[in-house]
């Protein structure tokens, strides 16, 4: 029992937005009286929120590289009514459009991250003006007016599910075995991964503790595909965020791009003394922050089913929100994939909750605001507590 709690102490921090994330879905459930756990609106929260989770993943790669980029809603709504543009006006095929949109939003990313990386003016002042610049262009291409309705293919991936291939009636079997796969993978990993660590020396969690984490996983995983099989099945769009949640967490955590990005982070001059090219690094983090913020785009106008001159309003302050909150610093070097995941759930959650329960769009903004400030100040106070100690 000693070793679990010591155990649990010293992951407290790694827990912790966990712990917050299960407390603020418990608070919400008996507000909006079980309306947010309903299997309908679980899946509506998932479609509803996946820009945030899409940008989040790019934001953290700029944070931790010492940037931000304050352009991204505005890049995602330019993408966004140029593939409009591209599969309504010029009626091109649905590969064509999203294929060009995510050269456009790539080019975007190259482009600032060229002025950022290579001319060295600030990041700040670079997307500052690419937030205005992409702004005024979106204007400009849909010429004031919302453009819609978009193909069906076009939106398969911001609306659709995976077909049953079992034929199920009540319950969407596929996603049910979707559910048990995953969890035989997840086990499987998780026990090679602990044998590795032991065979290496290296200090691993009791088994006790060891096989309440994995019990927990596996709870929370069929459950949550149980849910969504009660429902319509698997959304597209959670197999599309899977595969860049496994993508990105390989990324930053098995490759040596991802080592230098945690590097140049940490302390960019140690970084380019040791070798790091900090200028490609940081041309990558924002060629990257482009491409994840054209997917975006193209999610949410297929969501929606219009381009729209107002789309991706806010969407900037979603993304860093879900990264800081998630446990990224603010002085850049520290933060996971897994960790944005879970704040732009915090972050989808709370919106999401407070719109069922009616709660005015200037509240919404304050109370994003104050949990953003409560994660920097959380994140600052542990440092200082770390140095002292």
């Amino acid at each position: 029992m000693n070793l679990l709690k010591d155990a649990f102490k010293g992951n407290i921090r790694q827990y912790a937005m966990v712990f917050a994330l299960l407390f603020i879905v418990v608070m919400f459930q008996i507000l909006t009286n079980g309306v947010l756990l309903l299997p309908q609106n679980v899946t509506n929260l998932i479609q509803q929120n996946s820009y945030i989770l899409i940008l989040g993943m790019g934001m953290l790669i700029c944070i931790v590289a010492g940037a931000f980029d304050m352009s991204v809603g505005s890049v995602a709504a330019f993408v966004g009514a140029t593939s409009a543009v591209f599969a309504i006006n010029l009626q091109l095929d649905t590969y064509s459009s999203v294929g060009l949109a995510l050269a456009i939003g790539v080019a975007v990313g190259a482009m600032q991250g060229y002025f950022i990386a290579y001319v060295k003016v600030p990041a700040f002042i670079v997307t500052l003006a690419g937030m205005l610049v992409f702004r005024g262009l979106t204007q400009v291409v849909l010429a004031g007016r919302t453009l819609a309705p978009f193909p069906e293919d076009y939106k398969i991936v911001s609306t659709g599910f995976l077909p049953d291939y079992f034929g199920g009636t009540d319950l969407h079997l596929t996603t049910l075995l979707i559910g048990l796969l995953v969890s035989l993978v997840v086990v499987t990993l998780q026990t090679l991964k602990r044998r590795k660590k032991r065979k290496l020396g290296m200090a691993v969690p009791p088994r006790i503790l060891f096989l309440l984490q994995v019990v927990a996983v596996i709870s929370v995983l069929n459950v949550f595909t149980y849910w969504l099989a009660l429902y319509k099945g698997m959304p597209t769009v959670l197999v599309l965020l899977f595969v860049m949640y496994v993508f990105y967490d390989f990324l930053t955590t098995k490759t040596v791009l991802g080592r230098h990005i945690y590097a140049m982070g940490g302390n960019e001059k140690a970084a380019r003394l040791s070798g790091v090219s900090t200028n490609r690094v940081l041309f990558f983090a924002f060629v990257n922050m482009g491409l994840l913020a054209a997917i975006a785009g193209i999610v949410f106008t297929g969501r929606l089913d219009a381009a729209t001159p107002k789309a991706g309003t806010g969407f900037e302050l979603d993304a860093i929100a879900a990264a800081y909150i998630g446990g990224a610093s603010s002085s850049g070097g520290i933060g996971t994939i897994l960790g944005v995941i879970i704040g732009g759930l915090v972050m989808g959650v709370l919106n999401n909750g407070m719109s069922i329960m009616g709660v005015n769009v200037d509240w919404q903004l304050a109370i994003k605001g104050t949990v953003l400030l409560v994660a920097v100040v959380f994140d600052v106070y542990s440092k200082s507590k770390t140095k002292a100690g």
